[in-house]
C-alpha cells in the first residue's frame, strides 16, 4: 500500500495546526507541523543573540551541534531543541515573528528540508506550512490551502493568546499578522502562494469543528 502525504498551506492565523491536527487524528494519519520546526529555529537563534533580520547572523546559529528534533509522544508532536522540550516557547508572538524571519533564509530551509522529507516518505502524513505543496511535497496526493481573511484569523490568533493568559492587544495582533502575509508571500525563497493544483478552503465564517469536517471531507474526495 502507497503511502499517502496531505499537504495543507495557508498563512499564518489559519487554523493549519489545529485543524491539521484533528485532521491527522481522523484519519489515523501522523501530523508534521512545519511551523514549529521554523519556530524551534528562530528561538534557537534568538537565545544565540542573533539578529534575526540578517542571514548571516541566521546562518551563524546554524552550527554541527545544533539538535531539532520532532517527537512524537503519546500521539503527539512535541518540539525538541538541543534535547529540551520547547513546545510551548515556540508558541510566542516573537518566535513567531522569528520564524518568518529565519524562514526566509536558504540555508534554514536546506537544513530542514531533508527532515521533512524523511518524514512523508516512511509515514502516511498531513504536513503543514507555507512551501509544502510547492516546495516540500510538490508530489502529495492531497494539496489544500487553507485560508481566511486577516481580520478571522487575527481574532482566532488574539483568543488563543488571551486563553494562555498572555497581553495583547487585537490591533496589534491584526498589524502583525498583516505583516507576516507579506513577508511570507514576498520573500525571494520558497514563498507562501497556493500551488496550482492545490484545493482553495475559506474558513473565514467556519466554526473549528465546521473548518475541521471541511478539510476531513476535501481529503477523504481526493485520496
Amino acid at each position: 500500500m502507497s503511502i499517502i502525504n496531505v499537504a495543507i498551506d495557508g498563512p499564518a492565523g489559519a487554523g493549519k495546526s489545529t485543524i491539521s491536527r484533528a485532521a491527522a487524528k481522523e484519519m489515523g494519519y501522523i501530523y508534521i507541523d512545519t511551523g514549529a520546526l521554523y519556530r524551534t529555529v528562530g528561538l534557537n537563534a534568538m537565545r544565540k543573540g542573533a539578529d534575526v533580520n540578517d542571514p548571516e547572523s541566521v546562518i551563524a546559529t546554524i552550527t554541527d551541534d545544533l539538535k531539532v528534533e520532532l517527537r512524537f509522544i503519546d500521539g503527539e508532536q512535541r518540539m525538541f531543541l538541543n534535547d529540551e522540550d520547547v513546545s510551548d516557547k515556540i508558541r510566542t508572538p516573537e518566535a513567531s515573528s522569528a520564524a518568518s524571519k529565519v524562514s526566509a533564509v536558504p540555508e534554514v530551509r536546506k537544513y530542514l528540508f531533508d527532515l521533512q522529507k524523511n518524514l512523508a516518505k516512511s509515514n502516511n502524513c498531513i504536513m503543514d506550512g507555507r512551501d509544502i505543496g510547492t516546495v516540500v511535497l510538490p508530489d502529495a496526493k492531497v494539496k489544500i490551502f487553507l485560508t481566511a481573511s486577516p481580520e478571522a484569523r487575527a481574532k482566532r490568533r488574539y483568543d488563543e493568546l488571551i486563553e494562555k493568559g498572555m497581553d495583547v492587544k487585537y490591533e496589534d495582533v491584526l498589524a502583525d499578522m498583516i505583516k507576516r502575509d507579506y513577508d511570507d508571500s514576498h520573500r525571494a525563497i520558497a514563498p507562501l502562494k497556493q500551488a496550482d493544483d492545490a484545493i482553495l478552503a475559506d474558513t473565514s465564517g467556519n466554526t473549528l469543528e465546521e473548518s475541521i469536517a471541511l478539510i476531513i471531507k476535501i481529503i477523504k474526495d481526493n485520496i
